[in-house]
Order: C-alpha cells, then structure tokens, then sequence
C-alpha cells in the first residue's frame, strides 16, 4: 500500500517548514533507517503542522471545547426561560441575583473557564502536555460535587433538566480530557518524532523514505498496523527455482507502480521477519503433532500469532507449492474458496487474490483478500511476506468482507542434516473488518492454524 500523493505533499511540506529543535531518539532513528516508517497514513497526517498551521486534530479538540461552551449555555438558557418567565427577568434572577442554591449560572462560568484556559494554552500556546486539561477536568469535577449537595433541587420546577445539566458538564469535562491525552498528544507527538528523523536524512534519502507506508514503526516491536483476527492462508511463499522463467521481467523495463510494489514487498519481509524472531512469545496451544502456537501483545497492533512446526518437504519444493501453484490451493486446502494471480511484478513479488471459506461454525463469514507477496532469503531461510494493498482489478465485492493483512510471513527453515523436511513458521497479523468478540476470532484463527499444518501433508 503505497502513500497516497495528498499524504506524501503534506509530509513534504511539514518537513521543510519544521523549525524544532528536538532531536529525535537513537531508536527511533535507527528503526526509521533499517526499514523507514510504517506510520498509519491518517494519524500521521492530522498530528502534523502545515506551514506553521494548527494540526487538524488540535483544531478538532478546539471545536469540541468550543461546542461544549455553546452547548451549556444553550441548554441553560432552555432550563431558565421553562420556569415561565421572559428572557430579561430569567437573567437577572440567573446572573444579577446570583445564589449558588437556585442558580445554575455558575455551571455556564465553569464552562466558560474551561474554554478560556483549552483554547489559551492548547489553541494559542500550543503546549504539549497535560497538565492543564487535568487541572480543569479536576477543577469542574470538585466545582460539581460540590454543586449537586449545595443545589436546592426542591425548588427547581423542571429537576430533570438541571440534572441533565451537571451530568452532560461532567461528561463533556471528561470527554476533552480523554480526547487531548489519547488522540491529540500520540498523534502530535507521531508525526513529530517522524519529521525530526527525517530531517536527519540528506535530501537523496528523503524521497525514498516518504514514498513508504507512513505506518507508525517507533520500534519493530512497536510496528503499528490496525489488526484484526482472520487470515487466508494466501500470503504464501513466493519462489520456485524450477517455475520461476514465466515470472521473469528481464527484457522490460517496470512501471513505476511495480518498483513501488517490489520495495514495499521488501520492507514487509523486513518487519514480518524482525517480528517473528523478537522475544516475549507467549505459549497459547501445542498440538498432538507437535506444532506449538504463540502469542504476543504488540503495542497499538493487538495480538498477533506465530506457529512453528515440521512440514515433511524440503523448504524450496514447499515454497514452490504454496506460491507458483497457487491456483491449486483450494485443492489441498479447504479453507480456501478461490486463489489466482492478478498481477505479476517479477519472480519474486506478484498481487494474489483469494477468498477464504466461513470459520468459526460460520460466525466468522467469508472473507477476500488482495495480497502483495514477496519472498527472498534471510539466514538460509525461504521467507515469504505478504501485506493487503488495493488493485483495480480486484474492487471489493458485496458476497464478501474485505479483510487486511499487516506484515506477515511464511518461513520456511532448513533443518541441519535433513534435505527432506523444514521447520516451518507462520506469523499472523490480519484485520478482520468486522464486529466479532475477540474470543471468537481467536479461536477461529487458532483453528485455521492448525487446520494449515494438518492439510500441508496432502501435499506429500
């Protein structure tokens, strides 16, 4: 999935017009130069400051406060003119005649002082830290605790209402605090660290890197991809030495499109790879045959899964299985409806197509995928990776959800003294696209797993 060119001239523009100081860590430099940033497209673009503009996602919580103000007053001016008198007796009975007992102008000031102190510090300021939202969030909480025990309630012709009033304060109060320190601070601080790192780069190497999914990579174990649960084992190996002369591209020259493809490709080997081999696996299952199931919680991506058993192929003939012959995946393997190439980039890298069957007892329904692979060689071993991409060909369909695949791989390990088995390796990490409970998809996925292992010995 390569950047759109909206995304790439906002990041280019940002870059040239960034004047801080800052210096961005070791780690996240070093993430950025072994394989440039994976930071998601839409977070990454509205943290950012263009041309020394608010970032899109300070300007939305400057409206949201902004709407909090207006709505109180609205609904207060509402709650003093249903008690039956005119707009210049109710007002002076509100705010001339002041009594913290049967008024509730103080709710609109406390309002009021909320928006001042956000949009002084958050709007005009722009600081960065939370400091401020805790102290008015604090503040307007003690302001209403202690409101509701000294409010005459008897006395209020419409009780409802004036409740309605000091619950929504509350909420709204709480609803800005949520929003600044989840959404505006990560966000602000995202496209920060990226554009600091960049900077450090000559100019030859900047193209390159903003031409790359902006997916948030701050470390490969904080690789950040939305996830989801259900994978088609489609994102197969991708290389036979004995079928690769229909796959080569030597007497043409590429489109630009396919040298996009073909460097995408090897950045997800890259990650999927580091991911695989990183610490902190997690046990889940270990099957009768001997394949164990791994889990592990990466941060902003979920959980994602590993298994790793024996597969009685050489790793090569196994590759050539999964990848060349792709059309003859449904034939082994069950759980596929249908698999095809929709495109060929060279004999390493290809689109594929494939729909995998219902899981789950059929909780899970049917899912298609569209697939950018690419395969090449880390360590002795044949390692496919593949990641979801968007192609003209393949638009979505209404019989079938669209799922995502983040980074994920097939490895494919020889074992020392055995030319005639593999270890083989699966790492998991897709984007169902659907409202299931965890717990479902979980076991629905563990299942397919599984399934894959006991189906690969129709291949023998």
């Amino acid at each position: 999935m390569s950047v759109n060119e909206e995304v790439r001239a906002v990041a280019e523009a940002l870059l040239t017009a960034s004047t801080s100081s800052q210096q961005p860590t070791p780690q996240f430099q070093h993430s950025l130069s072994s394989q440039p940033g994976r930071y998601a497209t839409e977070d990454l673009v509205t943290g950012m400051r263009r041309d020394g503009h608010m970032s899109v996602v300070r300007r939305f919580f400057c409206l949201f406060v902004t709407f909090d103000l207006l709505f109180t007053i609205l609904m207060w001016l509402i709650i003093i003119l249903l008690n039956g008198d005119d707009i210049i007796s109710a007002l002076s009975k509100q705010v001339v005649h002041y009594n913290i007992h049967t008024s509730l102008f103080d709710i609109v000031m406390s309002a009021t002082c909320r928006f001042t102190f956000l949009l002084l510090f958050y709007g005009l300021l722009y600081i960065r830290h939370w400091w401020v939202i805790a102290l008015t969030t604090a503040g307007t909480c003690a302001f209403l605790i202690c409101k509701v025990f000294v409010y005459s309630w008897t006395s209020a012709n419409q009780p409802v209402f004036q409740v309605l009033l000091v619950l929504i304060t509350f909420v709204l109060s709480w609803g800005e605090a949520w929003f600044l320190d989840f959404r505006v601070l990560p966000q602000e601080l995202q496209a920060l660290e990226y554009l600091q790192a960049l900077s450090s780069y000559p100019e030859s190497e900047r193209a390159p890197l903003l031409r790359n999914y902006l997916q948030g990579l701050q470390r490969v174990d904080d690789y950040t991809e939305s996830i989801g649960n259900f994978y088609s084992p489609m994102d197969s190996p991708q290389s036979s030495d004995d079928e690769g002369e229909s796959r080569r591209f030597s007497g043409r020259t590429r489109t630009s499109q396919e040298v996009k493809y073909k460097r995408e490709g090897q950045e997800v080997l890259e990650v999927s790879w580091k991911i695989l081999n990183s610490q902190d696996w997690k046990l889940e299952k270990k099957t009768e045959s001997g394949d164990s199931i791994y889990s592990k919680q990466m941060p902003r991506m979920g959980k994602v899964l590993k298994l790793v058993g024996i597969v009685d192929l050489p790793p090569h003939i196994l590759l050539g299985e999964v990848f060349h012959k792709i059309e003859n995946l449904p034939k082994w393997n069950p759980t596929i409806l249908e698999a095809r190439i929709v495109e060929v980039i060279d004999d390493h890298t290809d689109i594929s197509y494939q729909v995998a069957k219902e899981a789950g007892g059929g909780i899970v329904s049917s899912r298609d995928f569209v697939i950018l692979r690419y395969w090449g060689m880390k360590e002795d071993c044949y390692v496919s990776a593949g990641v979801s991409v968007k192609h003209p060909e393949v638009p979505p369909v209404k019989h079938y959800v669209r799922g995502e695949n983040g980074p994920t791989c097939w490895v494919m390990r020889p074992i020392p003294n055995d030319d005639n088995r593999c270890m083989f390796q699966w790492l998991l990490n897709v984007n169902l696209k659907g409202w299931l409970p965890n717990y479902v998809v979980e076991s629905a996925l563990t299942q397919t797993m599984i399934d894959y292992m006991k189906y690969k010995s129709y291949l023998l």
